[in-house]
């Protein structure tokens, strides 16, 4: 397990490369023995820095939900990282919102739906009963990720591990959000859908069944995973559940729209 001098180190790495735009080498690479331990301690200290530097934490993202996902990264749970403020674009009806696409490296767009809690969540063996009754309202949203550390080594051709992902706040980026605001218990969340197009092609469709047959259970399951912690989730925050669609990459000038059909529209263009 890496000591703190060296998980510090490569956490300023991270962020060098946030402010740079300039991916740096697989931990991996360099620590063939890395754990998944290591990797969300890498992960902790880079949101650390940005506090420092005067971020907020404002939520957390799930990611790797769909077994899909989990089998090609060769683990068997997802994983998970934070929101920051900084990170926070919103939609009003009818608007499309530009992105600066040079505050990115890579970045790809991921159809996702978010929580917004109303009550804290803590504990293990969580429900999706609980959840929902912890939730003020759903909301589709937009996950921007992205990759601080180079997905495919450029002189040997490996790709990352979920290590080196996990590492890199789960690939955490952007998140949009703005389209409309619905009670949980209004909605039949595994059959919430979406359409994704770009510059007018349809690229992706998904029903959020597809994160783990219900995206309550990525919450209680974060809920779980943040309790060795000490760390327990919010009232006020937004907890991005899963894509349930491949990411799609994102170039200047790109328009996307998101059509989540009664649950509205998000639209924004990479400028």
């Amino acid at each position: 397990m890496f000591d703190a001098e060296l998980t510090e180190q490569l956490a300023r790495e991270l962020n060098q490369s946030k402010n740079t735009r300039v991916q740096i080498e697989q931990f991996t690479k360099r620590f063939p023995d890395m754990t998944i331990e290591d990797g969300y301690k890498i992960g902790r200290a880079w949101v650390a820095l940005q506090r420092q530097e005067g971020r907020s934490v404002i939520g957390h993202k799930i990611g790797l939900t769909s077994r899909a996902m989990q089998i090609a990264m060769q683990i068997s749970e997802p994983d998970f990282g934070t929101l920051l403020d900084d990170m926070l674009y919103t939609c009003t009806p009818g608007q499309t919102l530009d992105i600066p696409h040079s505050r990115f490296i890579t970045p790809r767009v991921e159809v996702e739906l978010a929580f917004m809690l109303k009550a804290p969540l803590q504990g293990t063996n969580l429900s999706i009963e609980q959840v929902l009754e912890a939730t003020e309202y759903i909301t589709p949203a937009i996950e921007i990720i992205d990759f601080r550390i180079n997905p495919i080594d450029p002189s040997t051709g490996a790709t990352s591990k979920v290590f080196d992902t996990i590492s890199d706040n789960a690939a955490n980026a952007g998140i949009i959000i703005g389209a409309e605001k619905i009670a949980p218990e209004k909605l039949d969340l595994p059959w919430c859908g979406a359409i994704l197009s770009q510059n007018g092609v349809i690229e992706e469709t998904g029903l959020a069944a597809g994160v783990q047959g219900h995206p309550a259970i990525g919450v209680a399951w974060l809920a779980n995973k943040l309790a060795p912690w000490g760390e327990t989730l919010q009232p006020g925050q937004i907890i991005l559940a899963g894509s349930f669609t491949r990411p799609v990459a994102a170039n200047p000038g790109d328009l996307f729209n998101a059509d989540y059909g009664p649950l509205g529209k998000l639209s924004f263009r990479f400028v």
